[in-house]
């Protein structure tokens, strides 16, 4: 089959991963609405191409925080990569320095900073979870610095797991020859199986639920990498976003994983780019599929985008793999 486009990448990965996997990764919240409306809000935005135009040399090269990139295309943050193929970050790393772009490593990577930084160069940015022992947070926060990463992406929008169905359903937990290898040396790596998602219950015992606006700043103290607000969708938390000090703000719903019934993304970010004033660069990640949905979102203000690539590792991956896991 020839793939031509990106959503042909998700039939074939279902046809090649395990359910568990593929539900995790293809799932959303509760109803999964906002999931659908994550690319449906595309189709509602309409261009108005004018024409008679010397398109003869086009770059669309571009700046984030200073580095150069080849296209205003960035790999968003994906945990357990290693469920969709053995390689899983070590691939992504490599694909995006060939590509010259970003490459944002989740917190629950299966690969750590360190062994995704000996893969050769690139620019890297990190996601960040805030754990309730914030010396575990400082001490990955420096790790990621020490191994080259460039910026923090700090997720906000994940004081509590979203509602995710299929993961109760199918009592989610990643496969024992997987660990959370960011965390495994501070007895945090391993995730426990539960009666409903073995995740959800590790957010709950994990993650920090008194996040706030002081801890934006309080993350300043601790690096000197410029810090992603990430899972923005109104105009008053971009302004927060700004006075606590954020470099960029990323307009994101989690994928739709978090609280359904929220904006799709593109709706929410001209909102945001509005309130935002200039002062930082907006970033927008969510839904997109196509070239055309990433014109859309620079045409409403993004300076860039970010984008899953799992469903490409999903469809490369190896049989004898699917069978292991």
């Amino acid at each position: 089959m020839e793939i031509t486009n990106v959503t042909e990448y998700e039939a074939i990965a279902k046809q090649k991963l395990p359910k568990m996997a593929f539900d995790y990764y293809a799932s959303g919240a509760e109803d999964q609405w906002t999931l659908a409306e994550n690319r449906n809000a595309f189709s509602r935005i309409l261009f108005r191409p004018r024409i008679l135009i010397d398109v003869s040399k086009i770059d669309i090269a571009t700046t984030v925080l200073g580095f150069k990139i080849s296209m205003p295309i960035m790999i968003a943050p994906t945990a357990f990569q290693k469920m969709a193929h053995p390689e899983g970050e070590y691939a992504t790393a490599r694909a995006a320095s060939a590509a010259g772009t970003i490459m944002t490593l989740s917190s629950w990577a299966t690969s750590s900073v360190e062994e995704v930084a000996s893969t050769g160069p690139g620019i890297r940015f990190f996601q960040l979870y805030v754990y309730k022992d914030r010396n575990v947070v400082a001490q990955l926060v420096r790790r990621a610095e020490r191994a080259g990463f460039k910026a923090i992406a700090l997720t906000v929008d994940t004081p509590r797991l979203g509602r995710r169905e299929s993961d109760i359903k199918n009592r989610f937990t990643l496969p024992p020859f997987l660990t959370l290898k960011n965390f495994e040396g501070l007895d945090l790596g391993k995730m426990d199986k539960a009666n409903d998602s073995g995740l959800a219950s590790y957010v709950a015992g994990q993650i920090d639920r008194t996040l706030s606006w002081k801890d934006v700043q309080w993350l300043q103290t601790i690096t000197r990498l410029p810090i992603l607000v990430k899972g923005v969708l109104t105009a008053e938390d971009a302004r927060l976003s700004i006075q606590a000090g954020a470099a960029g703000i990323i307009v994101s719903n989690h994928g739709a994983r978090q609280l359904d019934y929220v904006p799709s993304t593109i709706m929410a970010l001209e909102e945001v780019v509005k309130a935002a004033q200039g002062r930082v660069p907006v970033f927008l990640d969510g839904g997109v599929r196509r070239g055309t949905d990433v014109f859309k979102a620079l045409a409403l203000g993004a300076s860039g985008i970010f984008a899953p690539i799992v469903w490409m590792l999903k469809s490369c991956i190896a049989p004898a793999f699917s069978e292991a896991t």
